[in-house]
């Protein structure tokens, strides 16, 4: 059963190539959805999958790109969305 999450991801999250690191797990994981860059320096992420994707990307969020300094992970879930595939938006 798929299910659609948000998650906001802060800390040193923008300059580190942390939208490009969660899309390739995203696509590993098989999910879609999307990663952009806030205003206020977090990053947000809106992803569709099944519990158990969703929940391992999730745990990566925590670790997330090599230079990243993640902070806290919020995770909300949404209503479900569906989408063609994972992308990087600007």
């Amino acid at each position: 059963m798929l299910k659609t999450v948000s998650i906001i991801v802060t800390g040193k999250v923008q300059g580190v190539w942390y939208r490009r690191y969660t899309a390739d797990k995203a696509k590993e994981l098989h999910i879609t959805g999307f990663v952009q860059n806030m205003p206020d320096d977090s990053v947000y992420i809106l992803a569709t999958g099944a519990a158990e994707q969703l929940d391992a990307l999730v745990q990566w969020c925590y670790t997330g790109s090599p230079k990243s300094k993640v902070e806290t992970v919020e995770v909300k879930e949404e209503n479900l969305q569906g989408f063609e595939s994972f992308e990087i938006e600007r």
